[in-house]
C-alpha cells in the first residue's frame, strides 16, 4: 500500500488566501498598501475612511493617474505590477510597491470594489469582487485617479478574523500608519475619518518642517536640530531631537530609506552610539531621518510586509549616521561653546569662571526656555510680585551671564542643602548638583579624550595590584585605552599591576574595583562600535566618580560656577546617564496653580 502524501497545485484562490496571510495583517495593512499603490500613482490628495477600525470597511481615494479597463482587470492579478519588469530591476527597486501581490490579496478576503478612471478616458471602470470572485466589470462616471472599497475584511477567513483586536486598537494601528506615511510624503494632502469622525485634515505641506508642525506642536520644532549630511553616495536629511526629546521607547523615531519606512539593526545601532552619552540607555531621542542612496545599493525585498531591510555595505552607512547626527548636534560656529578648559585641580576648587555661549533662540512653551525678546535683559519682569526680606546691607545673589541656553538668571541659594535654586526671565528653576557636575565633568573628559589631553595627577604612593587570571589578562589587553583615558599603568610581572596616576577627575576613589570595571566595559566591547560605546560608558562611569556628592556643601563661589560650566556644555539638560539636571517651572504655571489665570 501507498501511503505517500500527494502532491498537488493549489488553485489560485487557495493562493490569494495564503498571500493574503502575509501581505494583509490586520485593516492597518490594507490601509498602507492601498496608500503605497497611491503614492506610486503620483497622488497628491488621498482620503481615507474607515468603519469600525477599518473591519467593516475601508474606503481610499486617491488623484493619482488612474488606470484604463485592461490596467485594472490586470492589477486584480496575482504578481502583476508596472513597478519592476525584469529579473534586473529586483535590483534597483524605486517604488513602495513592487511585488503586484496586495490588490489580489486584499479581494479575496473581502467585498472588494475598484473604481478608477485615466485622465484621457470620460468614462472610468467600475470592478467588484467578493471573496476573489469577480461579479461585475462596467464602465462608471468617477473623477480622474481611483477609489478602493473594502467591507467585512476577513469575512470568508473566519478564523483570521477572531484574531482581530478591538476597534480602537485596530484603528491606532490606521493612525499610526498615516502618520508615518504623511511624514514621508509631506507634498501630499491627506484626510482621515474613522465613523465620520476626523482624525486627521493634512494640507499638503510641502517641507517636513510643515508636516511635523502640524502632526505635533509648532513649538516642537525647536527641540529638533536639522540633518543635512552627505557622505559619498549617502544622504541624510530630517531632524533629530536634543537629548531632553528622549523617551522610554520609539514612539518618536521614525526612519525613511528612499522615502520608504524601513527598520534596520544598523541604523539603531549609530543612532544610540550617539546618543547613549547624551541620555543614557533605555531612552530614545526623537527623530526623523530621511536616508537617501543608490536603489541597487539596499535590499527592500527582506520581509513579506517589507518593514525591514538590509544594506550591502553597512559599516559605511553606519560611519555616516554616526557622522551625519554628531553633526546635526554640534551647535554652529556661532553658538558654539568655547572648549571646556583643562583642571589643573580638583573640580571642587573653582577656576576662573567663563561667559556662558550665546544659544540658538527657542519658544517659550518649554519653561525652561525664554522668548528671545527677554535674552540679555538686565532684570526680568515679573508677572508675580515679589517682597523684599534681605537686610539692606546684604549683598545681591550673584548672576550669571544672559547668554546661557535659559537666559537671563540668578543664584537664589541652595534649597535642603541639596538643589540649587536659579530664577529666570520665565520662572525657577532646580538645579541638582550631582547631575549638572557629572554632565559637566563628562564633557570636559570626553573633549580631553579626544584631543588626547587626559591630564593626570601622580600618586604620592604608587600602588600594586594582583587580580585573579581572567581579570588580569582582560586588564593586559586594555592597557592600551586605559592609558588614552588618564590612566598611567603598566605591567608589574604576572597578573600584578603597578598603578602610578589617575585621570585627575577622579578624587577618593577605591583603585582596584575602578580598573576592573573599565576593563571589563573595554572586555565587553569586542567590535569597533561596541569598543567604542564601552569607551564612553567608561568616561560616564569616571566623570560620575568624581562628580560631587549629595552631601557635599558647596560655596556661593562653587554654585556659581557650577551653573556657568553647565550653561558653558552642548548638552546642559542632562547628565550623562539621562538624569535631569534642572527643572523649571515657569511664572504662567505658578499662576495656573494658585488659579490666577
Amino acid at each position: 500500500m501507498n501511503n505517500l502524501p500527494t502532491i498537488s497545485l493549489l488553485d489560485d484562490q487557495v493562493i490569494n488566501k495564503i498571500a493574503a496571510g502575509e501581505v494583509v495583517e490586520r485593516p492597518a495593512s490594507v490601509v498602507k498598501e492601498c496608500f503605497e499603490n497611491a503614492i506610486d500613482a503620483s497622488s497628491t490628495r488621498l482620503e481615507i475612511h474607515v468603519e469600525r477600525g477599518g473591519a467593516r470597511s475601508i474606503t481610499i481615494l486617491d488623484n493619482g493617474h488612474g488606470m484604463t479597463r485592461d490596467q485594472a482587470l490586470l492589477s486584480l492579478e496575482r504578481h502583476a505590477t508596472s513597478k519592476i519588469q525584469n529579473e534586473a530591476d529586483i535590483e534597483r527597486i524605486a517604488t513602495l510597491g513592487f511585488r503586484g501581490e496586495a490588490l489580489a490579496a486584499i479581494a479575496s478576503i473581502s467585498r472588494f470594489t475598484l473604481t478608477t478612471r485615466p485622465a484621457h478616458q470620460l468614462e472610468g471602470t467600475r470592478i467588484q469582487i467578493e471573496g476573489g470572485k469577480m461579479l461585475s466589470c462596467e464602465e462608471a462616471g468617477c473623477p480622474i485617479g481611483t477609489q478602493i472599497d473594502i467591507k467585512d475584511l476577513f469575512y470568508n477567513v473566519p478564523a483570521r478574523r477572531k484574531f482581530l483586536r478591538a476597534e480602537q486598537t485596530e484603528l491606532s494601528h490606521i493612525r499610526q500608519c498615516i502618520l508615518v506615511n504623511a511624514l514621508a510624503h509631506p507634498s501630499v494632502g491627506i484626510r482621515l475619518t474613522a465613523d465620520n469622525r476626523p482624525l486627521y485634515q493634512l494640507h499638503a505641506a510641502g517641507t517636513l518642517a510643515d508636516r511635523i508642525s502640524a502632526l505635533y506642536q509648532p513649538a516642537f520644532l525647536h527641540q529638533l536640530r536639522p540633518i543635512q549630511f552627505t557622505h559619498d553616495d549617502i544622504t541624510l536629511t530630517g531632524f533629530t531631537g536634543l537629548p531632553q526629546t528622549g523617551r522610554k521607547d520609539r514612539t518618536d523615531q521614525f526612519i525613511f530609506v528612499n522615502n520608504r519606512p524601513a527598520a534596520a539593526p544598523v541604523i539603531y545601532h549609530a543612532v544610540n552610539e550617539v546618543y547613549h552619552p547624551l541620555i543614557g540607555r533605555g531612552r530614545y531621542p526623537a527623530l526623523f531621518l530621511f536616508i537617501q542612496l543608490p536603489p541597487e545599493a539596499v535590499d527592500v525585498n527582506v520581509h513579506p510586509a517589507k518593514k525591514e531591510v538590509r544594506f550591502r555595505h553597512p559599516t559605511a552607512l553606519r560611519d555616516t549616521l554616526i557622522q551625519g547626527l554628531q553633526h546635526a548636534l554640534t551647535p554652529p560656529p556661532t553658538e558654539k561653546p568655547a572648549p571646556p578648559t583643562t583642571p589643573s585641580e580638583p573640580p571642587n576648587t573653582p577656576p576662573p569662571t567663563a561667559a556662558a555661549p550665546h544659544r540658538e533662540k527657542q519658544q517659550a512653551w518649554e519653561p525652561f526656555l525664554v522668548r528671545p525678546e527677554t535674552i540679555g535683559k538686565p532684570k526680568p519682569k515679573d508677572p508675580i510680585q515679589k517682597t523684599t526680606s534681605s537686610p539692606p546691607t546684604q549683598p545681591p545673589p550673584p548672576q550669571t551671564e544672559p547668554q546661557a541656553p535659559w537666559g537671563w538668571s540668578r543664584v537664589v541659594g541652595q534649597l535642603g542643602g541639596a538643589y540649587i535654586v536659579l530664577e529666570t526671565n520665565e520662572g525657577f528653576a532646580l538645579m541638582e548638583p550631582r547631575a549638572a557636575h557629572e554632565r559637566v565633568l563628562y564633557e570636559q573628559f570626553m573633549h580631553a579624550f579626544q584631543h588626547a589631553t587626559i591630564p593626570q595627577q601622580q600618586l604620592l604612593t604608587p600602588e600594586t595590584i594582583t587580580l585573579p587570571p581572567a581579570d588580569a589578562n582582560r586588564l593586559h589587553n586594555a592597557l592600551p585605552h586605559m592609558e588614552e583615558l588618564g590612566f598611567g599603568i603598566s605591567s608589574f610581572g604576572g597578573d600584578t599591576f603597578l598603578v602610578d596616576a589617575l585621570p585627575i577627575w577622579i578624587q577618593h576613589q577605591p583603585i582596584e574595583p575602578l580598573l576592573l570595571e573599565t576593563a571589563r566595559a573595554l572586555a565587553e566591547g569586542g567590535r569597533r562600535s561596541a569598543a567604542r560605546e564601552a569607551l564612553a560608558d567608561t568616561i560616564i562611569k569616571t566623570a560620575c566618580a568624581g562628580a560631587v556628592r549629595a552631601s557635599d556643601t558647596l560655596t556661593d563661589e562653587a554654585i556659581e560656577k557650577l551653573v556657568h560650566d553647565l550653561a558653558r556644555t552642548e548638552m546642559p539638560y542632562t547628565s550623562p546617564r539621562g538624569r535631569p539636571t534642572l527643572i523649571f517651572t515657569s511664572y504662567t504655571e505658578l499662576e495656573r496653580s494658585f488659579k490666577k489665570s
